[in-house]
């Protein structure tokens, strides 16, 4: 009788296993991502990303734990994806000026090519950040930038290129701010003004007066005295490890 063949070793299986693995994982995330940003955590239905994923609520529920687990992980890939396209901008390579300036850029034209980020950051929101408030690692993510942004306003003072240094979280909501107004609101201030805010002229306008407005911000004349401002905000204190 022929000897039955060898089995074929685990190895040979793993790469595949884990590349099937990787990618049903991430159909799960694509799917998840767009329910969630269309409907908020209430409204998405885990059977229908199932569907749009071309899988089964089973597997959700062996990746990512439930409903909450689910959304967790796209809130976190969500900001994941800006704060690693923020880092490849290499910003504390640029002198103070153009550093800026390239955040400003880089805001803009993310959030008018990234809807699924503002209605998800919107509905999260609109939730009261009841998840965000419990992940503390998106706090901790954002720490490199905002240091960042604080070494260029340091240095841009220094060198006589601004003539404020605001907080650098301060600055970074106002950037945030004059980014995501116009895609946010985008049907109502389209109604009320009577023009297309997705119009590509007024959108490329809409750029470079958002460069304006923060360059004139950190370039203006200062009184002599100016004026007391608030103390920059202490970074938070480490959390010491769980033994």
């Amino acid at each position: 009788m022929q000897p039955p063949d060898p089995p074929t070793p685990p190895a040979a299986h793993a790469g595949p296993r884990k590349r099937d693995a990787a990618a049903t994982r991430a159909r799960i995330l694509d799917a998840a991502r767009a329910a969630f940003a269309h409907a908020g955590f209430a409204g998405a239905r885990v059977d229908a990303i199932a569907r749009a994923a071309g899988t089964n609520v089973q597997m959700i529920y062996r990746y990512f734990g439930d409903k909450e687990g689910l959304y967790r992980a796209v809130l976190e890939a969500t900001y994941a994806h800006l704060r690693a396209l923020e880092q490849g901008l290499d910003l504390s390579a640029l002198p103070p000026a153009e550093g800026i300036r390239r955040l400003v850029e880089f805001t803009f034209d993310y959030v008018q090519d990234t809807p699924d980020f503002v209605a998800i950051i919107r509905n999260e929101n609109m939730a009261d950040a009841a998840f965000a408030r419990q992940m503390p690692q998106l706090n901790a993510a954002v720490r490199p930038l905002l240091d960042t942004i604080d070494a260029l306003l340091a240095q841009g003072v220094a060198d006589r290129v601004f003539t404020i240094r605001p907080d650098a979280a301060d600055l970074y909501i106002t950037i945030l701010s004059l980014a995501i107004t116009p895609v946010a609101q985008r049907a109502t201030l389209s109604a009320l003004f009577g023009f297309d805010l997705a119009d590509p002229d007024w959108v490329a306008g809409r750029r470079g007066e958002m460069v304006d407005v923060v360059r004139l911000y950190l370039t203006a004349p200062r009184p002599a005295t100016p004026a007391p401002t608030r103390k920059r905000r202490a970074k938070p204190a480490a959390k010491p490890p769980i033994a």
